[in-house]
């Protein structure tokens, strides 16, 4: 079975937002780097990542995500993730990923795209 992986973009009320799915791994996730990349080098450093519909991510991918947050940081931006509880099939992986190695802590999480665009929205999801 071939599973493709894809990054589309798109912007919403003053964010860039990218919406991923497939496997993040050690062969996808450079093309998740680029793309982040891209988003800063064009001035846009509020960034909601969508990871909702990906259902595979290994250690290159998380240090994609790490990667990333710095990256956002050093520009004084801010970097949203979206990680439902039930995605991409039979729940987060990503979420699960994260919340094993201890890193969960470090990312805004939120729900669905509408709670990560609300300016007076809830709460980032706890760890």
């Amino acid at each position: 079975m071939v599973v493709a992986f894809k990054v589309t973009g798109g912007e919403r009320g003053g964010w860039a937002v990218l919406q991923v799915s497939g496997e993040l791994d050690l062969v996808t996730s450079p093309v998740l780097r680029q793309r982040v990349h891209d988003e800063v080098a064009e001035g846009r450093h509020s960034l909601v990542l969508d990871l909702s519909e990906v259902y595979f991510c290994d250690s290159s991918g998380v240090g994609v995500l790490i990667a990333a947050r710095r990256l956002i940081r050093s520009c004084r931006g801010r970097l949203r993730l979206i990680l439902p509880a039930r995605g991409a099939a039979d729940g987060s992986h990503v979420n699960r990923v994260l919340g094993a190695l201890g890193v969960r802590r470090l990312f805004d999480v939120y729900g669905d795209l509408t709670e990560a665009l609300a300016e007076d929205g809830p709460e980032p999801l706890s760890a």
